[in-house]
């Protein structure tokens, strides 16, 4: 059995409206950051899941779809990698 690592990403759908995103979009302008335009916020997730490769992706996406994200208002993607040996050692 293996453990993963996955990253999820959820963004607001292009047609909804993102007021955090204005917000922010606002307030980088007073700052001298006129030049930035169409800020969006979303989310980031990240999870670790023990399993076998394919398995572990079908509740990857179900967790996204059902749990993560509002599938009517949001797009979600995420990205899944195996977990590098965690070694007791502290860096240096």
């Amino acid at each position: 059995m293996s453990q993963y690592r996955a990253r999820v990403f959820v963004t607001l759908k292009p047609s909804i409206l993102d007021p955090q995103g204005r917000t922010v979009e606002r307030a980088l302008s007073h700052l001298d950051h006129g030049n930035v335009s169409g800020v969006r916020v979303g989310k980031y997730i990240e999870l670790t899941l023990d399993g076998e490769r394919a398995a572990v992706e079908a509740q990857l996406r179900d967790i996204t779809q059902n749990v993560l994200s509002n599938p009517v208002m949001e797009d979600a993607r995420w990205e899944l990698e195996e977990a590098a040996a965690q070694t007791d050692l502290e860096p240096a």
